[in-house]
């Protein structure tokens, strides 16, 4: 099965996450994209699964989920490839 998004690499620095997204990296701060993340302790925030597709990354202790595409801001459309899509 190919990955819809290669995810090598997260952690967090101070208010942002980083995260290696297809061989690139990509910065984002955690209280635009997520207020459950901004309260969460270093431990809530340091568990955090990679779904094997790639599509997205799940905090278990948080019951928080974030796409990667809704991060990258792609606008997914039928028959189109993830770059196609990117907004």
């Amino acid at each position: 099965m190919k990955k819809h998004h290669q995810v090598t690499g997260l952690h967090f620095d101070g208010d942002c996450m980083v995260l290696t997204i297809d061989g690139r990296k990509k910065t984002f701060r955690v209280s635009e994209i997520s207020p459950a993340l901004q309260n969460a302790s270093d431990e809530e925030k340091n568990l955090f699964e990679i779904s094997p597709s790639g599509y997205g990354i799940h905090w278990p202790l948080l019951d928080e989920d974030l796409s990667i595409d809704g991060l990258l801001g792609v606008v997914n459309r039928p028959g189109r490839s993830s770059l196609e899509n990117l907004v």
